[in-house]
């Protein structure tokens, strides 16, 4: 795909404006600005990324915007997930999967992305949340999958690191998905990663 010029513009469900890259020959990628929990392709073969935390109960930001919009079935069936430890349901860098119950799309992938001057490596727990979303997605016949900017927000990722990962992560799973989508709600994450798209992904 080229640089700026090249990416098709249009406006798509869920964002106010959006950029469409090719993966693969049977693959897109598409960055939009947005409300992530309006989100939704086909109601059923569609899932969202929710930034959780490890208890997976709901928190602050996007997380609990999604819990918010998806109802209180949502945080029910988060509490039904099997802890692998006291208190954790999803480790960083794991994915969980439950429906999305009152959201437009029909499932809800919980990852826990690192806190950025907290954890060892966060690099690699960042790339383990996306491809363990990823690979869960796949698992469960998804073709339609969106994710947020995960740990840009209170875990403090710098935009420009983080995007380098999603995006060089999602193109491992080129062949596995119609369509993944990142749903960004803020102006400068927003072009940060659409700056990054342009970047790795011009050749394509």
């Amino acid at each position: 795909m080229q640089a700026n010029g090249g990416g098709s513009r249009g406006a798509s469900n869920g964002g106010e404006d959006s950029v469409n890259f090719r993966l693969s020959p049977s693959s897109d990628l598409r960055i939009q600005k947005g409300d992530i929990t309006r989100w939704s392709v086909d109601g059923s073969s569609d899932a969202i990324v929710n930034p959780a935390n490890e208890r997976m109960l709901g928190g602050g930001g996007a997380d609990g915007a999604v819990h918010r919009t998806a109802g209180p079935e949502l945080r029910a069936a988060c509490y039904n997930v099997r802890e692998v430890r006291p208190g954790v349901r999803c480790p960083t860098g794991e994915a969980r999967i439950t429906p999305g119950f009152r959201l437009p799309a029909s499932h809800v992938i919980h990852t826990v992305g690192p806190i950025y001057d907290v954890a060892n490596n966060p690099e690699a727990l960042l790339r383990s949340a996306y491809r363990n979303s990823l690979r869960v997605a796949k698992e469960n016949g998804i073709q339609y999958i969106a994710f947020p900017a995960i740990s840009c927000g209170i875990f403090g990722y710098p935009f420009d690191e983080a995007a380098t990962v999603a995006i060089s992560t999602v193109r491992e799973f080129a062949n596995d998905f119609q369509e993944v989508h990142f749903v960004l709600f803020a102006d400068d994450i927003y072009n940060v990663w659409l700056d990054k798209a342009n970047e790795l992904l011009q050749d394509e």
